[in-house]
């Protein structure tokens, strides 16, 4: 009975360690068979693995029980409740604020701008490189915002995700050919940060809830695809940003 409580403790670590693994391999083998060098300072590094054992397992644990079921259960009681409305501007709100909270868009916006500064396209200031970071994380927000409208209405309407897609494309294809250079890279780049660790678990959880509380609608095939349209939207308005700003 104990050794079994100690395995369900413990298997979180394993599973983490054994998703790192094939990283971990990689490296290892690359070092050792093509540069031919030890790893450096090693008993820091596995100290340093170890913690990210630790912190994923934490990570994944607290996904299950804490946002997981809360996006579940606020886009249920909302499609119970009925109010179109509160649940678009809860959509709406959670997009945005994930996404403005998320710390690969924090980086990279500030990247963004100090390659900005150093290539002139704004002046080489601390309040410059501030206002124009700022603007293009609120950018990327108010694109995810709406990206979680328009799914959460697919949702509803049970429109196929394809056409969403595939007329999402056609557009970042065409605004391609009349954005800056400058911005092109950081527009695509925005649409894979927005997928990252806060906005993911949420915004998954809000579609599959909502999908579970409407009749008609399976979870599976209707409760994903979210995340799909906030990564497409951020491409055209970042984009559009850079239009304006540059």
């Amino acid at each position: 009975m104990n050794k079994t409580r100690w395995a369900k403790q413990f298997q979180p670590l394993l599973e983490s360690l054994r998703d790192l693994l094939p990283v971990i391999l990689v490296v290892s083998a690359f070092q050792l068979l093509v540069i031919r060098q030890p790893l450096p300072d090693l008993a820091r590094l596995l100290l340093g693995l170890l913690f990210v054992v630790i912190g994923l397992s934490l990570f994944v644990k607290g996904l299950e029980m804490g946002l997981f079921p809360i996006g579940q259960s606020m886009a249920q009681s909302f499609a119970r409740k009925g109010s179109l409305l509160w649940l678009l501007l809860f959509g709406f709100a959670l997009g945005f604020g994930t996404t403005v909270a998320e710390p690969a868009l924090i980086a990279i916006a500030d990247e963004a701008a100090e390659i900005a500064a150093a290539g002139r396209l704004i002046p080489n200031s601390d309040q410059a490189m501030e206002s124009y970071a700022r603007g293009l994380r609120y950018t990327v927000a108010l694109s995810v915002g709406l990206a979680i409208v328009l799914g959460v209405i697919r949702i509803i309407r049970g429109w196929p995700i394809h056409w969403l897609i595939v007329g999402g494309y056609v557009c970042i294809i065409v605004i391609t050919e009349f954005a800056p250079r400058e911005i092109i890279g950081i527009a695509y780049d925005s649409g894979g940060v927005t997928t990252s660790t806060i906005t993911v678990p949420l915004v998954t959880a809000l579609g599959v809830g909502l999908a579970s509380a409407i009749r008609g609608r399976n979870p599976m095939t209707d409760g994903f695809g979210l995340i799909a349209l906030a990564s497409l939207t951020p491409i055209m308005f970042v984009m559009i940003y850079g239009m304006v700003v540059h």
